[in-house]
C-alpha cells in the first residue's frame, strides 16, 4: 500500500462525472413501465438511484413480484446509448478538477455500479477516457454492488491505496453508505440533475458525508483541505 502522504480520489461515475441520473432514470423508468411496472420519478430515483441493474433486478422481484427479463440489461443499454449519443454531457468543471487533481499528483480512479460497457461510453461521449485510462472498475467485477464496500474497497486495492488513504465522490444515498461502510472519506457530490429536490438533499445530509459541494469548481479546495489536515496530524 501506497504511504500515509498519498491520496487516492475514488469517482463515481453516473451523476459526478457525467450529467447522466436524469437520462438514466427516465429510460428506466419507460422501461419498467413496459413490463407493467408504474412507478413516479420520485419512487424510481428513491429506490434505484446508485445502484446496478442487478440489484434493480432483484428490488422489482421483490417488491412487484415481477422477474425482469434476462435480457432487459442489454435492452436498457440498447436505449440509453441511443440517448447518451445526443444528450449526454460531462458534468460542468470536472476536465479543469481533474487537472488540477493530476498537477497536485492525487491519483484518480472511477468506481460505479454500471456495467462497464456503461461505463466506457459515458467516458467516451464525455471526453473523460484518456483522464482515467485503466483505472475503471464496475460493480461488475465484485461480488456484491453498492451499497456494500466491495467495489470501493476492490478499486483500492487495484490502485495501492488503503482504505485511510481514499476519498470517494458519490451522489448517491447507496454510494455514501459504501464508502462509510469501506472506511473511506466521502464527499457528497450534489451538483447533477437528479439532486436538486428537497427531499433528496434531506436524504444526502441525513447521512453525514464529510463534506458537501454542488459545483466541481469547488472540488479541489476539499482536497486540499483534507490533505492539509492529514500532513499536520502525519507532521
Amino acid at each position: 500500500m501506497r504511504g500515509d502522504g498519498d491520496l487516492l480520489v475514488i469517482f463515481d461515475c453516473d451523476g459526478v462525472l457525467v450529467d447522466s441520473e436524469p437520462i438514466a432514470l427516465s429510460v428506466l423508468g419507460e422501461m419498467l413501465k413496459d413490463q407493467q411496472v408504474t412507478l413516479t420519478d420520485e419512487e424510481i430515483a428513491d429506490r434505484f438511484l446508485g445502484r446496478s441493474l442487478g440489484a434493480v433486478a432483484k428490488i422489482v422481484e421483490h417488491e412487484f413480484a415481477h422477474r425482469l427479463p434476462e435480457d432487459f440489461p442489454a435492452m436498457i443499454r440498447r436505449r440509453l446509448f441511443a440517448r447518451y449519443e445526443t444528450e449526454l454531457l460531462p458534468m460542468p468543471g470536472i476536465h479543469t478538477a481533474l487537472q488540477g487533481l493530476a498537477e497536485r499528483g492525487v491519483a484518480t480512479c472511477v468506481a460505479s455500479s454500471s456495467l462497464p460497457e456503461r461505463i466506457e461510453k459515458s467516458l467516451a461521449v464525455t471526453g473523460l477516457t484518456q483522464a482515467f485510462g485503466s483505472k475503471v472498475f464496475s460493480a461488475s467485477m465484485v461480488k456484491a454492488g453498492k451499497p456494500a464496500p466491495d467495489l470501493f474497497l476492490h478499486a483500492a486495492r487495484q490502485c495501492g491505496f488503503s482504505p485511510a488513504n481514499c476519498i470517494v465522490i458519490e451522489d448517491s444515498p447507496a454510494g455514501i453508505e459504501a464508502a462509510r461502510a469501506a472506511g473511506m472519506r466521502v464527499l457528497a457530490f450534489g451538483g447533477g440533475g437528479h439532486a436538486q429536490s428537497a427531499a433528496f438533499r434531506q436524504k444526502i445530509a441525513a447521512l453525514k458525508p464529510d463534506a458537501w459541494f454542488d459545483a466541481m469548481a469547488d472540488l479541489l479546495q476539499f482536497v486540499d483541505g483534507l490533505r492539509s489536515a492529514e500532513d499536520s496530524l502525519h507532521g
